[in-house]
């Protein structure tokens, strides 16, 4: 999949997100909750900070909110009492198994229309000489 294609289907699955029943996520709550639930654990606040470069404090923040959702809960380290695990809830797992439908059926509606989508233009891109598939901005 190119930038150009993977970009659309990012948008038509954020259009499907908002006009869905359910919890309006941010993107680091949203990055926080699918690492949670998709990479092997255990998960603490410290490690979820690392892991995405942020600060422990907005993951905490992050992390209060998901918990105010019912999505995630921080529970006491058995073994570390100092410690606190972050797991996804049930209603987590319903919620994302919910993304996850949204972007398999935006995937297939983009393969199914054989929609094209038109080059766009990154004029700063351009300017340096990188192509499609470079990973920057």
């Amino acid at each position: 999949m190119d930038r150009d294609s993977a970009l659309a289907l990012l948008k038509d699955v954020l259009a499907e997100t908002v006009r869905a029943d359910g919890p309006d996520l941010n993107v680091r709550q949203s990055a926080i909750l699918l690492r949670v639930a998709l990479e092997p654990g255990p998960h603490t606040v410290r490690g979820l900070a690392e892991a995405l470069q942020l600060g422990k404090p907005a993951v905490s923040r992050a992390l209060d909110a998901l918990e105010g959702l019912g999505l995630a809960a921080r529970m006491p380290d058995q073994s570390d009492r100092r410690s606190v695990l972050v797991q996804v809830t049930a209603r987590g797992r319903i919620v994302l198994a919910g993304l996850g439908d949204r972007v398999l059926a935006c995937e297939r509606a983009i393969t199914k229309n054989g929609v094209t989508m038109p080059t766009l233009v990154w004029p700063s891109l351009a300017a340096t000489g990188n192509d499609s598939n470079s990973h920057a901005a």
